[in-house]
């Protein structure tokens, strides 16, 4: 057999190993979106309940924005200022202690780590009815402080723990060099530590506020009686049988996260443009000076 054949048939043994990992991938991700595909198409259900198809309709999109859909809009405003809340919460005590647990040597550094994993590992509802407890015992009026509490609760290990994988030995380099040339140890913070550990930030900001605006059963569990969360709702709501106006906002919700990720794509993809332009331009000035010290010798 000719060299040749002997590369078509390696190549198409190599294509039949990867037809059952391509199903494989293909029925994953056909089971994170047809669910999403069947809530947006039944947004246009013409029905006051969505237990089956009844015809195609867009009357749900304006009534959504009607005065009607007070309460929806209020859980919806409520869910994200606690969302934000906990993510910022959860962002900056992450950002300490990931620094503090990488750089820094100390009695019970071990068993911090250990413990980060607790809320993770732990059900959601053990959580949820012991803090109840707690806050029962003390005396606290459940309400938004409680259920950011509680968010912040299962948030902070998920950021210490990206934003700690994060930090790398070249992060302890560039503060010493920046200490080195004078900047003081909160410009250092500021301009170098920050800067280099971005992605890790950005990634636990998103963690946090996906995790936060999804839950339920913390939320409903922590929650006051005059307001309740937009996941919360949707539960009371469920029992009784979800209308399409719900499934209009949730449509809505998936369109502004698909343009916030294109924006986000964008501004990467423009960043790196501009870090490999700063690149080039410095081998170029240092190309420039390395030809004038030969020229000068």
């Amino acid at each position: 057999m000719s060299r040749e054949g002997k590369v078509n048939r390696r190549l198409q043994r190599q294509r039949l190993r990867k037809i059952p990992w391509t199903v494989f991938m293909t029925l994953v991700y056909a089971s994170f979106y047809i669910p999403v595909m069947v809530m947006i198409l039944f947004s246009f259900n013409d029905a006051k309940r969505n237990y089956s198809w009844m015809g195609f309709t867009t009357h749900w999109y304006p009534k959504l924005f009607s005065f009607g859909n007070h309460d929806l809009w209020e859980a919806l405003v409520y869910s994200l200022v606690i969302a934000v809340l906990a993510t910022v919460i959860s962002v900056v005590i992450g950002v300490l202690g990931g620094i503090g647990l990488k750089k820094y040597e100390f009695h019970g550094k071990k068993f911090i780590n250990m413990m980060l994993f607790i809320p993770i590992v732990v059900p959601e509802i053990v959580m949820a009815v012991s803090m109840l407890i707690i806050f029962m015992v003390i005396g606290v009026k459940l309400g938004l402080a409680t259920i950011v509490i509680g968010h912040c609760t299962f948030c902070i290990p998920y950021a210490v723990i990206v934003i700690k994988g994060r930090i790398t030995g070249d992060n302890e380099t560039l503060q010493e060099a920046s200490m080195d040339l004078g900047a003081t140890k909160l410009q250092t913070f500021i301009k170098v530590t920050i800067p280099s550990i971005m992605p890790g930030i950005m990634s636990a900001a998103f963690l946090s506020f996906t995790l936060s605006i999804d839950d339920v059963i913390i939320s409903n569990m922590l929650a006051g009686a005059s307001q309740s969360t937009l996941p919360v709702l949707i539960l009371s709501v469920n029992r009784t049988g979800i209308t399409p106006d719900i499934n209009a906002l949730t449509t809505v919700m998936v369109i502004v996260m698909l343009f916030g990720m294109a924006i986000m794509n964008v501004l990467q993809r423009i960043h790196k443009k501009r870090e490999a332009a700063s690149l080039a331009e410095s081998d170029e000035r240092i190309r420039a000076a390395r030809l004038a010290a030969e020229e000068y010798n």
